[in-house]
């Protein structure tokens, strides 16, 4: 495997039999950084560990749970302690309305329960215009806009789907980010009645969301000792430099020695894949450089309690770009996780999150700037006066790739253009969804491929060498 964030970490227990089944290959993984995990990442703020990167999984979509009890975590995965959001909006905390699909509208009553649209932007929303049926991949602002209006879509279409992709609802795929709705869309309905027909589904039983114990962080490094003890071979600060084609497989070049492998499977962002598959794959090559990316910080806040006369509600809250503010969202993460709250019972950690595709200056302000910034967004969301006694900055320069209209056809022609080389797959979430669940998904994809002969060819198990 080439890539050590979670989808290539995925990958290498399926193959080295870490996952619990038989081995299949001889697993070695490159990792170009100092440490595995991507945007899984945990470190300390004032004195208690904590999530800097992604904080939970989405439960509802199995694998990401499952990867987690087949590398021996089963017993730390707890649920939040609370899930209730709000939207800062109007100058208000107004809750997120309950009965909406990434705030698409299901249940008008809870909407105006929210207070969350204008009373012209309510009106607008009951006054749900029809539409033609949509035959092909459209923007989930343009389309959603278009039969509840404009409001719908800036004070809570925006602000979920930023919260997710750090990207413009006018610009993201219906098709690759809520591939719930394309039936909807593709028949004409009604949207509001046909997201309610949608929720109103029997669900899974257990939580929507789960995280661990100790942070969403500690996954990759249980993923890595658990593919260790199996045997596989797992080394960070080796970026490759080259890939090659031999009569066996492949030749993967670092700039310490050469692995002669029979599959590659390839979890790098996409400019990276792009550079190693330029040789090899030009059309997919060329695809894969025009992804683009957004970047965000993240601003971690250690307070004691002692110093809150109140401690805010929920779980936190999304702020619509539409309301001008510096941060995008809010989480207080002493009250959505009750391990938190456990491990350091006299201190209250928040953070807060800042930049989105193409509005990225936030990331090139100084820490001290970022943490003042947030510090006054939360005065005015909920009173917070006390200062924090510790802080941290973490930024994901090019973290999330962007899934823009016609992404899927995108990603079709990447994988025709690849799936010719003949023992070499793609992984990562430039693909099939940024979550962690879709990135786990992707892998054993991934890993599928690669243990599948082109016709005509032989077997490719043995040894997956990077």
């Amino acid at each position: 495997m080439i890539g050590g964030g979670i989808a290539g970490l995925a990958a290498a227990p399926y193959l080295s039999g870490a996952a619990g089944g038989p081995a299949r290959a001889a697993v070695t993984l490159l990792e170009a950084g100092d440490r595995f995990g991507g945007k899984l990442l945990t470190g300390e703020v004032g004195g208690v560990q904590v999530d800097l990167g992604a904080e939970s999984m989405l439960a509802r979509r199995p694998e990401a749970v499952e990867l987690a009890r087949e590398v021996g975590l089963a017993d730390v995965l707890e649920p939040p302690g609370t899930a209730k959001a709000a939207v800062w909006t109007r100058d208000a905390l107004r809750p997120l309305p309950a009965g909406q699909l990434m705030g698409v509208p299901g249940d008008l009553a809870a909407l105006a329960a929210s207070t969350v649209l204008t009373d012209q932007g309510l009106r607008r929303a009951r006054a749900e215009r029809p539409q033609p049926a949509v035959d092909q991949d459209v923007a989930i602002g343009a389309f959603v806009a278009a039969r509840l209006g404009r409001e719908v879509v800036d004070r809570l279409v925006e602000p979920l789907l930023g919260g997710v992709y750090a990207g413009r609802a006018d610009e993201i795929s219906l098709r690759a980010a809520v591939p719930q709705l394309l039936p909807i869309a593709q028949r004409g309905g009604p949207l509001v009645a046909g997201v309610h027909e949608l929720l109103d589904r029997p669900q899974a039983a257990g939580p929507v969301f789960q995280g661990l114990r100790g942070g969403i962080g500690t996954l990759p490094v249980a993923v890595a000792a658990a593919c260790r003890r199996a045997g596989a071979e797992l080394r960070t600060d080796t970026p490759v430099r080259e890939l090659l084609r031999t009569p066996a497989g492949w030749r993967v070049v670092t700039a310490e020695r050469l692995i002669e492998a029979d599959a590659v499977v390839l979890a790098v962002p996409a400019p990276v894949a792009a550079a190693l598959l330029a040789p090899h794959a030009p059309g997919a090559a060329a695809e894969l450089a025009g992804v683009e990316y957004a970047g965000m910080a993240l601003v971690t806040m250690a307070f004691r309690r002692a110093d809150l006369p109140l401690t805010p509600p929920g779980s936190g809250f999304l702020v619509p770009p539409v309301d001008g503010r510096s941060i995008k969202a809010a989480t207080f993460s002493s009250q959505k996780w009750d391990w938190l709250g456990r491990a350091a019972p006299d201190t209250f950690l928040l953070r807060t999150s800042l930049g989105r595709h193409r509005e990225e200056a936030a990331l090139d302000l100084d820490d001290g700037e970022l943490v003042a910034r947030s510090l006054a967004d939360l005065r005015a969301a909920v009173g917070l006066a006390a200062l924090p006694y510790a802080s941290a900055v973490t930024r994901w320069r090019a973290g999330l790739p962007q899934y823009p209209v016609g992404h899927q056809a995108r990603v079709d022609r990447i994988r025709a253009a690849v799936a010719g080389l003949g023992g070499l797959a793609l992984a990562g979430a430039a693909y099939d969804g940024v979550g962690i669940p879709a990135c786990v998904a992707g892998a054993r994809r991934a890993v599928a491929e690669v243990l599948t002969p082109l016709p005509g060819a032989g077997p490719t198990e043995g040894t997956m060498g990077a």
